[in-house]
């Protein structure tokens, strides 16, 4: 019997992705996102982080911001791939089962996510 009971969604983040061509134009999306919006800009990582296949910046924001950020996203982020999933307290979970994809699909490595709870400062 498949369970439809639906978890709590206590954010999400956007992780846009980009390379070494496209570093300065994620970097200026990401920081104007953050002046636009009250959300979170993590690190532009250089390198490969968690499960992610690309150089990535990390936007975390608040379930009621998500009709604003996402819509924006789209419109403004010019090629870069962005993946977006809810916070439901599952890391596997919300990359696994939940993602959302802008731009081409790219494979993560989930073999570095749990399914135990975890806790994020939005």
């Amino acid at each position: 019997m498949q369970d439809f009971s639906t978890p709590r969604i206590k954010g999400f983040h956007a992780h846009v992705y980009f390379d070494s061509t496209t570093l300065e134009q994620a970097r200026t999306l990401c920081e104007e996102a953050a002046r636009r919006f009250p959300l979170k800009m993590g690190r532009v990582h250089e390198k490969l982080v968690g499960p992610h296949p690309d150089w990535s910046c990390q936007l975390a924001f608040k379930p009621d911001l998500f009709g604003e950020v996402i819509p924006w996203l789209a419109l403004h982020r010019n090629g870069l791939t962005v993946l977006i999933h809810p916070i439901t307290g599952s890391d596997l979970r919300d990359h696994r089962d939940y993602p959302m994809w802008m731009g081409t699909m790219r494979p993560l490595d989930l073999s570095c996510l749990e399914d135990g709870e975890i806790e994020y400062d939005l």
